[in-house]
């Protein structure tokens, strides 16, 4: 299952979102899809998706553009959100963590 995330435009990108707004999908932007994530437990993640970080330590790889590689591009959608990590997978939408990213990242101002 893949979560859409729309309206990721760059004349939206850096938009705020109104001080009461409700955090879902549609205006999230993927911002934890730019945080390092550390593989805990063996969820099923495709070896090519795994580097390895500075300690020895299995991580998602993130391109050059500091975006996770198992995001796609054009739709910001997990493409193995089935096998995310469990980190991943912990990561709740909307919880001081999420709204901490999204105002790093100017959603929410």
């Amino acid at each position: 299952m893949n979560i859409p995330i729309t309206d990721v435009s760059p004349a939206t990108a850096g938009a705020a979102t109104p001080a009461n707004h409700e955090i879902a999908c549609s205006n999230c932007q993927a911002c934890c899809c730019r945080l390092e994530v550390i593989l805990l437990t063996d969820t099923g993640v495709p070896d090519y998706l795994i580097d390895e970080d500075e300690w020895g330590g299995e991580v998602m790889r993130r391109l050059d553009d500091g975006w996770c590689a198992a995001v796609d591009r054009e739709t910001l959608m997990c493409t193995i959100y089935d096998r995310r990590p469990q980190l991943c997978r912990d990561y709740e939408m909307g919880s001081p963590e999420c709204e901490d990213e999204r105002l790093e990242n100017g959603l929410d101002q």
